[in-house]
């Protein structure tokens, strides 16, 4: 039997007789708790759990079980025994490759939701069965899951690094710096672009770190370290609203532990601890 996720467009033929459901309200997930822990419900059958849901995605198997995602019809009324809780907050409770696949659940969802209809034509899109597409008949056009590339940077200066608050963050906290990477633009380039016009420094030495799929809605986070060559702060006021140079001993409220942000952060702690 296979172990961790394995993604897929179609389920196992024949089917298991259990499955995996991840089940959404927005970016809630229906889970059933054990003390700290969490899981996605195991059923042969989806009405066993006594809630509807829209037509379900297969999104590969677990354990040799599929897996399949849909949108909750009544969030309100979840299941006996089930709860929903956002998906941020379930990382360490679920196991690591079942997160996996809720993050690649959530993201096709929105990916569905937003892609009933040709971008060119106007017609309606047909999934297709032998790979993550959707068809248009009418002009044959192919419409995929959206990724958009971003880049965030870790920047060192001695024995500190560069810290900022944006004016979107949800909480008073700090983080490393990222930006969307621009049609024609190469990674490293968004980089000394991004840097340069958030904050008024210039980087060297841009190093690649490691990647992150986030699908709020359809991220996917291209992480990298860089050193300071020159410049000072200086932020507008408006997308930035502070920064500065933090070392370990003097660190602001951070970024949840779920993010490549806070891994790149928790390394230079790490590294001058």
């Amino acid at each position: 039997m296979p172990e961790g996720f394995l993604a897929s467009v179609n389920p196992p033929d024949p089917l298991p007789s259990r499955s995996n459901w991840f089940l959404f309200s927005g970016y809630r997930l229906l889970v059933r708790t054990d003390g700290n822990g969490a899981t996605v419900p195991l059923t042969d059958k989806l009405e066993d759990l006594g809630t509807t849901v829209d037509i379900p995605l297969c999104i590969g198997t677990f354990k040799g079980a599929p897996c399949f995602a849909a949108e909750l019809r009544d969030a309100d009324n979840p299941p006996q025994g089930l709860l929903l809780e956002d998906l941020r907050t379930l990382f360490g409770r679920i196991e690591d490759d079942l997160y996996t696949a809720a993050l690649t659940a959530i993201h096709l969802i929105e990916w569905d939701r937003n892609s009933r209809f040709c971008g060119k034509c106007g017609r309606t899109l047909t999934p297709r069965t032998d790979v993550r597409a959707k068809e248009c008949k009418g002009c044959n056009r192919l419409e995929f899951p959206r990724l958009s590339p971003a880049i965030i940077v870790l920047i060192e200066r001695d024995d500190t690094l560069l810290l900022a608050r944006s004016a979107r963050f949800p909480a008073a906290f700090f983080s490393v710096l990222a930006g969307f990477i621009e049609p024609g633009e190469s990674m490293e380039a968004a980089v000394h672009r991004e840097v340069m016009e958030e904050t008024g420094i210039a980087v060297r030495n841009i190093r690649y770190f490691g990647s992150q799929p986030w699908p709020y809605p359809d991220s996917l986070m291209i992480g990298f370290t860089a050193q300071y060559e020159s410049g000072e702060i200086k932020i507008d006021g408006e997308e930035i609203v502070e920064a500065g140079w933090y070392r370990v001993d003097n660190m602001p409220q951070l970024p949840g532990k779920v993010s490549i942000a806070r891994q790149l952060i928790d390394s230079f702690i790490e590294k001058h601890s």
